[in-house]
């Protein structure tokens, strides 16, 4: 049987980068965009390994239709063996309540969906993001329980309830980027029953497009000065820790979260300076 591939949000930046690493993984990669433009030609930029086959799906993530018929399809070609869920959207594209439905609602439609295909051997990244680590502060209890079902046709009201300030796009993204990690916790332990595992990805400040708008309208590039590698992460970067993930060397690993940041957060954690004075040496 044919094994399948999945990446949402295929068209640019990190999701791009992430499906040409499925190039010889699988047979069959569906590539996930809700911008047909964007889907238009990418098969040609991609490269041609073994008899990997990329099939072009224009579909958008909060649809729970969309994402059914996406699942039927992956189905109908073979045996789902890498799932790769980037798709997302920014605290500067939309309003606060559309941040929350791509992010995290997205998240759990698209795994939500493709749940009854895993079995032994699927592999499956959600991205996450270091906001979540950095910009949420401590958390009620009872706010956790609302994050925690956002498939709850209530799930915005009843968190906006929970969450004073949630409704500050920036402050909803952090939330949903928690929302997806835990969301991956609960999913890696429901999908161990079936020897499949899930994972999730927490980017820093990497170049892609949308980090590029968000540098735009901030009016430079964001927390470079205080990443101590000094200089934003490539896309290309984050995709080889989500092929590691996807890969069989890794697997077992299910269940966790992996930093992806040149170690700001780690910087934000010990308030140590990172810029060297000029012409000093590093000390213990």
């Amino acid at each position: 049987m044919s094994t399948v591939g999945v990446v949402t949000g295929a068209a640019s930046g990190v999701g791009f980068a992430c499906a040409r690493r499925l190039a010889g993984v699988v047979d069959e990669v569906f590539l996930v965009d809700r911008d047909p433009s964007a889907l238009e030609g990418l098969a040609s930029v991609l490269p041609a390994s073994g008899n990997t086959g990329w099939r072009r799906c224009v579909a958008d993530v909060t649809d729970q239709n969309d994402m059914a018929d996406l699942a039927a399809r992956v189905s109908e070609a073979g045996r789902l063996r890498a799932a790769v869920h980037a798709a997302g959207i920014s605290p500067m594209m939309a309003a606060w309540s559309d941040v929350l439905m791509v992010d995290l609602v997205g998240t759990a439609l698209f795994v939500d969906a493709l749940r009854p295909l895993v079995t032994e051997g699927t592999a499956t990244v959600c991205f996450a993001s270091m906001a979540a680590t950095i910009a949420t502060g401590e958390v009620d209890p009872s706010a956790l329980a609302v994050l925690d079902d956002p498939l709850d046709p209530a799930f915005l009201e009843r968190l906006e309830q929970a969450t004073p300030g949630v409704a500050d796009p920036v402050l909803a993204y952090a939330w949903a980027k928690l929302g997806v990690r835990r969301l991956v916790q609960r999913e890696a332990v429901v999908q161990g029953r079936f020897g499949a595992r899930v994972c999730s990805v927490s980017p820093g400040m990497i170049d892609t497009p949308m980090t590029r708008r968000e540098a735009e309208a901030a009016g430079g590039p964001i927390l470079v000065e205080e990443t101590p590698l000094h200089r934003e992460g490539r896309a290309d970067e984050v995709a080889a820790v989500a092929a590691f993930l996807l890969s069989e060397e890794a697997s077992f690993v299910t269940g966790i979260d992996v930093m992806v940041d040149g170690g700001l957060v780690a910087a934000l954690a010990t308030a140590l300076p990172v810029a060297p004075s000029p012409g000093s040496t590093p000390s213990s």
